[in-house]
């Protein structure tokens, strides 16, 4: 007992400021600074592409689908990051009231910081749907492979935020408050030094790496499709994302609704998650009327055996030629398909015989004229054995 309140006694009464953002690469010219928040970032997009690359196998998609659906999707989502931050915190950028005081070559300089999630999603989903068309897949069976991998990059590329000492929230006593550098420009001006905040940047990894297992459980679960796990995902988040977004305490464009003025992270997190709750039902209500197949109309590869899921779901056979596909109909009877066909003791181009019985000329009678000629005829045509009358 003693020893564990002893080794409690050592841990630390806070989180410790980073003494560490980054290293120098040495050039001809000068130098190259790798910053911590963009191997964050890479590290976030490692391991999230990791997951994404096991769910999405595991679809039976095409192989190196994944890279080419990628590099649309991460350059596009690093755009939109950006252009939401600086749309989301303009002051910087435009200067207070968009007055010009702000600093424009600040924007393409990601590795300070400020990538906003929702402009990342949006045009990375742009990107992911270029990707996807060339690929010949559905951009709604990428999006439900890849929500707990994106889920997991932003736990991982959250800690971005530690080594820039940004993002915080708002002053607290509590043993896990967060230290930050007295001198780093992001520190509230007026307050104590030794002042200690909450490190919003852990709550959100904590709750997203809980919310990947989640997604997973329910997913096995219930196998989502058409979207459905990514707009779960899309509620999952911001479920979080408004509780924690109100503890900040950075500059951040401010909107009021409804006479309640507050961040409008905070409202773009509502408005997105009603939406998802909304898209979630009403694809669940749908019935399904396509096979569960990631790939689009007239791109699934066939089988060994050349066959190829139909649009309800049967398989349909892909001849030798390539050229016709014909689809199983369970409402063609199998004696209409036979009346179709030669008969099998016909020779070529012949048709088959008529299905009524031709009646014998009764005993002793002679046939009409042109009767026993066709009589033989048929006989012979038919391929039939002799009477038996005639055998004996």
């Amino acid at each position: 007992m003693q020893t564990v309140l002893h080794a409690a006694a050592m841990l630390p009464a806070s989180i410790p400021s980073p003494d560490w953002s980054g290293f120098d690469i040495p050039l001809p010219w000068g130098s190259l600074r790798i910053h911590a928040y963009a191997l964050c970032i890479l590290a976030g997009i490692v391991v999230g592409l990791w997951l994404t690359s096991v769910r999405w196998t595991k679809r039976g998609t095409p192989e190196g689908s994944l890279w080419d659906i990628a590099i649309w999707a991460i350059p596009f989502g690093i755009i939109g990051g950006r252009l939401y931050h600086v749309f989301s915190s303009p002051d910087a950028y435009f200067g207070p009231g968009f007055d010009g005081t702000g600093d424009l070559s600040l924007i393409p300089q990601i590795q300070r910081g400020g990538l906003g999630i929702w402009g990342a999603v949006l045009l990375g989903a742009v990107g992911a749907w270029i990707g996807c068309r060339r690929a010949g897949v559905k951009l709604t069976a990428f999006l439900d492979a890849a929500a707990p991998g994106l889920l997991l990059a932003q736990a991982v590329g959250r800690w971005g935020n530690y080594f820039n000492q940004e993002l915080f929230g708002a002053p607290t006593t509590l043993p896990w408050g967060l230290q930050i550098d007295a001198d780093n420009a992001n520190f509230p001006a007026g307050m104590p030094a030794d002042t200690l905040f909450h490190p919003t940047f852990l709550y959100e990894s904590l709750w997203n790496i809980a919310g990947v297992v989640i997604l997973l459980a329910l997913d096995r679960k219930f196998n989502f499709r058409r979207g459905r796990l990514f707009w779960l995902y899309a509620m999952y988040y911001t479920l979080g994302r408004v509780w924690i977004e109100a503890m900040r305490i950075d500059d951040a464009e401010q909107i009021s609704l409804f006479g309640i003025t507050t961040r409008l992270n905070v409202w773009t997190s509502i408005v997105v998650f009603l939406v998802a709750l909304i898209v979630f039902v009403v694809l669940g209500l749908r019935k399904r009327d396509e096979p569960d197949t990631a790939y689009l109309d007239g791109h699934v590869p066939a089988d060994k055996d050349g066959d190829t899921p139909g649009k309800d779901g049967e398989l349909a056979t892909v001849p030798a030629d390539g050229k016709t596909i014909r689809h199983a109909d369970k409402s063609v009877s199998d004696s209409e398909s036979r009346g179709n066909l030669p008969d099998n003791q016909s020779g070529p181009g012949h048709t088959s015989a008529p299905t009524e019985a031709v009646k014998e000329p009764a005993v002793g009678t002679t046939p009409a004229k042109g009767g026993q000629a066709a009589e033989n005829s048929v006989h012979q045509d038919s391929g039939s054995a002799p009477d038996t009358d005639r055998t004996k």
